[in-house]
């Protein structure tokens, strides 16, 4: 069985990288970092998402294994978004968990190169970023609401529910019969017409 050589990473850089060199290749030394990470411009959907430029809190921890450098702990960061029903601003909070092993390089020549979801360690370094990303994102309410209980708006004429009340109605008439309203009306038009 042959092995192939994985392909020469850049040297990360950036605000998510953590050097390991400190932590060593001894499986079970360890160490904790907490960092205060800024947040890239496009962290989130189009819902809701991390204000870009606000503060990302790490607390993480890494482990030194076998295969590599695990990276465990959390991340938090303070949300923005509309309401999916109303369209007001949301603002909210969300904390996540994260757990990666980031494999050492001549660990990842061991596993299949075509296997995207494999983190190495590039020159000491390892690059949180994209395993940041991903926890958040996957974590974020499809559907943020500024409270359970909102109503939405109006189909018809787009007001709040909440503020126009429950007594809130539009005549509806149903396509079908529009044009035979519409001949009635022109009917009785006539009818009074000829009564002149």
């Amino acid at each position: 069985m042959t092995s192939h050589r994985p392909r020469r990473q850049p040297t990360p850089r950036g605000p998510f990288v953590l050097d390991t060199r400190e932590l060593g290749r001894r499986p079970g030394s360890m160490r904790a970092v907490s960092r205060q990470v800024p947040a890239p411009d496009d962290l989130g959907t189009p819902m809701m998402r991390v204000r870009p430029g606000s503060l990302l809190e790490l607390e993480l921890r890494l482990e030194s294994v076998h295969e590599g450098v695990l990276v465990s702990g959390s991340v938090a960061a303070e949300l923005t978004g509309e309401c999916a029903r109303c369209l007001d601003e949301v603002h909210d909070r969300i904390s996540v968990e994260l757990r990666e092993l980031f494999y050492y390089p001549d660990r990842a020549a061991e596993i299949d190169e075509d296997d995207e979801d494999v983190f190495t360690v590039v020159d000491d370094l390892v690059d949180l970023a994209p395993v940041v990303r991903d926890a958040l994102v996957l974590d974020l309410p499809l559907s943020p609401l500024c409270r359970p209980d909102c109503a939405g708006l109006c189909v018809d004429c787009g007001a709040r529910l909440d503020e126009v009340g429950p007594d809130h109605r539009h005549e509806r008439i149903d396509s079908r019969w529009a044009a035979l309203s519409a001949l009635r009306d022109t009917g009785a038009a006539g009818g009074a017409a000829e009564h002149h």
